[in-house]
């Protein structure tokens, strides 16, 4: 068992990589809107530790650059995170029943975007370590760049900046590429998903909306659809 957990840690990290590299550039953009809102370099970086979420943390530096109170950031964080709610239904769906308490509530502490994606694309049954390897270099870089971004990102151009950020929206192809070849059901649900989730962006009224709202519209109404018209049959633990 230590040694199964052992190569699912290091199968996060190796996984978990190319996600960390994408946060440190993402996260300096996060980093000069803490500065502009007063924040220090280890105040972000504490920031970006507690709040593993790029919407809702630039929004919140947003409401308090602005002097916002601390009911309205409240609010601004739980709608803008709400979507994570979801996911967590779903990654529990991916561990063994026998999980212990504890690992579900570690594995909670960081149910991004990115680490869902490859947590749900493990084969068969979730091992929690796997999520931890992930977190390992994942959690550093988002907090690292948030740290950097204080001290030195107002000193690179924003073409850099937003070049480096291309780098995350290369990883979530390589994850949803791989299994969409082998489905076409799969490849479906996923055309049709950015196709709405463009619309949404245009539509009068649902554009504005906020993205983690719109997003839990698309994930409801679309997984919701694809459920009922292509059910999946849950598959049996072997014994």
């Amino acid at each position: 068992m230590k040694n199964t957990n052992r190569l699912a840690f290091a199968r996060g990290m190796r996984d978990g990589i190319p996600i960390a590299l994408g946060y440190l550039a993402v996260a300096f953009t996060l980093g000069i809107a803490a500065k502009n809102a007063g924040f220090t370099a280890f105040q972000a970086m504490l920031a970006s530790l507690t709040n593993n979420a790029s919407a809702g943390e630039f929004a919140g530096f947003t409401l308090i650059a602005a002097g916002s109170g601390y009911l309205e950031v409240a609010v601004m964080e739980l709608v803008a995170n709400a979507r994570y709610l979801l996911m967590s239904c779903a990654l529990s769906q991916k561990l063994s029943p026998d999980t212990p308490l504890l690992h579900r509530f570690l594995i909670s502490y960081d149910v991004t975007d990115e680490i869902f994606g490859i947590s749900m694309a493990y084969p068969g049954k979730l091992n929690p370590f796997y999520s931890y390897g992930a977190f390992a270099v994942a959690i550093p870089g988002w907090a690292g760049g948030t740290f950097l971004g204080v001290l030195m990102g107002s000193l690179l151009p924003a073409n850099i900046v937003r070049a480096l950020s291309v780098g995350l929206y290369g990883m979530f192809l390589a994850i949803i590429v791989p299994p969409a070849k082998k489905s076409r059901i799969l490849a479906g649900v996923i055309l049709v998903s950015m196709a709405a989730s463009f619309a949404f962006t245009r539509l009068p009224g649902i554009s504005a909306l906020s993205s983690g709202t719109r997003t839990i519209l698309l994930t409801v109404l679309i997984a919701g659809g694809a459920a009922i018209l292509f059910p999946h049959e849950e598959e049996q633990d072997e014994p």
